[in-house]
């Protein structure tokens, strides 16, 4: 299994479950790495800064895409096994779905800094969506960003493996069941 490989990314819109979900692989061991969005709306918010997706569109775009290569990069030591609550890609979505342009150096990075090439997607799921102080947007807005985050995945050609509408535990499992199955395919057994 090549490094790339031992990157996995679990992405989708808001409130589908996927911190929930990377936070109970990470009460298993699991090393993992945080989702962007959220830690940048808190820090901005706390420092009086502009770079929210209320205000500053292109500079929350640039801190999150900051955010994923640091994680990339941390995620890369000693060759592990590490999950990431989304991806560079991610932040190529934010942007097309908002209609802003998308600077080369963010399509560089997504071709530069790959993942495995199997992502776990979580759907749109209304029952367990919310709002928070984090997450302002409609079930609809989260549905398009859905959309629109598997359509830049599916563009850098990367395989999106749908999450069932669950159990964490029920998602959990599938994870690591998926997990093993490549792992083994690619050792030969």
């Amino acid at each position: 299994m090549g490094n790339s490989e031992r990157r996995i990314v679990i992405t989708g819109g808001p409130g589908a479950g996927k911190s929930t979900l990377v936070a109970a692989l990470a009460r298993r061991g699991a090393a993992v790495m945080p989702e962007a969005g959220r830690a940048i709306i808190q820090a901005q918010g706390a420092i009086g800064g502009d770079a929210l997706p209320w205000a500053d569109r292109r500079l929350f775009a640039e801190l999150m895409l900051s955010w994923y290569l640091r994680s990339y990069r941390d995620g890369a030591a000693g060759n592990r096994l590490t999950f990431y609550d989304r991806g560079i890609p991610d932040s190529i979505g934010y942007l097309e779905l908002n209609g802003m342009p998308v600077p080369k150096h963010f399509e560089d990075a997504a071709r530069m800094c790959r993942y495995g090439r199997r992502v776990f997607v979580a759907p749109p799921w209304a029952e367990i969506f919310t709002h928070d102080a984090e997450r302002s947007q409609s079930f609809d807005e989260a549905v398009a960003t859905h959309d629109a985050i598997c359509a830049v995945y599916r563009r850098l050609g990367y395989e999106l493996i749908p999450l069932p509408r669950g159990t964490v535990d029920s998602r959990v499992a599938m994870v690591l069941a998926g997990i093993g199955n490549w792992l083994r395919r690619s050792d030969g057994h």
